[in-house]
């Protein structure tokens, strides 16, 4: 599985890119058929302090699943698309055993 993170007008930092990996490499165990993981960051232009958006793209054979978080950090954004997606590969897998 790969990791792929983009920054949208601004330039990230190392320690917020391993944030997201270690973070994102979790969804693993829940889902091992996962291909890659596409990561867009970017700010809003609110005057909102929620304006850090985190856009995840999981690609699994056969679908793409796609999650959008805004929050007032990255990390916290991250986390919350991550456990968003958590649910989403666990109904996933139960209904491909259903089959």
């Amino acid at each position: 599985m790969k990791v792929n993170v983009q920054a949208v007008n601004f330039n990230i930092d190392r320690k917020l890119v391993d944030f997201i990996n270690i973070r994102l490499e979790k969804l693993q165990q829940f889902y091992d058929k996962i291909v890659v993981i596409d990561v867009s960051l970017h700010t809003e232009n609110t005057s909102d302090k929620e304006n850090k958006s985190v856009d995840i793209i999981v690609r699994i054979p056969g679908d793409d699943l796609v999650v959008k978080k805004t929050a007032k950090s990255f990390e916290e954004a991250t986390d919350m698309g991550a456990e968003a997606l958590e649910r989403l590969l666990v109904k996933r897998k139960e209904k491909v055993k259903a089959h």
